[in-house]
């Protein structure tokens, strides 16, 4: 996991190839803010992301996740929620896959957590679970872009 701040990217020390996504004039705070909800992919891009509302929840309601083949870079365009993550894999064989590469990982320990804000970023590499969408005092409704990194990129 790697956190920073869309304003403060040389402080998060991404893998220069993350860091190259997030420095792109159409990936600034403002930028983002301004898309339109959606599925957005430049073009010739090999990632993509989605930018759209989110209902964060309580802990207890939420679940932890982790992708085989993508990495997440989740943005906080409005709002506020906890990310509660684990250092090391959970992978299970059996474990419920919702989606593609979505994969849910029961009675997850997160012995990290992290309150992001707006312009705050957390980055989950593939195989990281986490748990986003918590509620900080009270759920509420946030605004995200989550960017979505093919592992192939990052062994490149």
């Amino acid at each position: 996991m790697i956190i920073g701040h869309l304003n403060a990217l040389p402080l998060a020390g991404l893998p220069p190839v993350l860091r190259q996504i997030l420095e792109r004039p159409e990936c600034t705070l403002a930028a983002l803010a301004a898309r339109d909800d959606g599925r957005w992919q430049p073009e010739g891009c090999a990632w993509f992301c989605h930018i759209g509302p989110a209902q964060t929840q309580s802990q207890a309601e939420r679940h932890t996740e982790y992708h085989h083949q993508w990495a997440d870079i989740q943005v906080v365009l409005a709002g506020e929620e906890i990310i509660n993550a684990g250092m090391q894999s959970l992978a299970q064989a059996g474990d419920e896959e919702r989606k593609p590469d979505l994969f849910i990982a029961p009675g997850a320990v997160h012995p990290v957590s992290i309150t992001l804000r707006t312009g705050d970023f957390a980055v989950f590499l593939p195989g990281e679970p986490h748990q986003a969408l918590c509620a900080v005092n009270a759920p509420m409704t946030v605004r995200k872009a989550v960017f979505k990194v093919p592992r192939a990129l990052l062994e490149g």
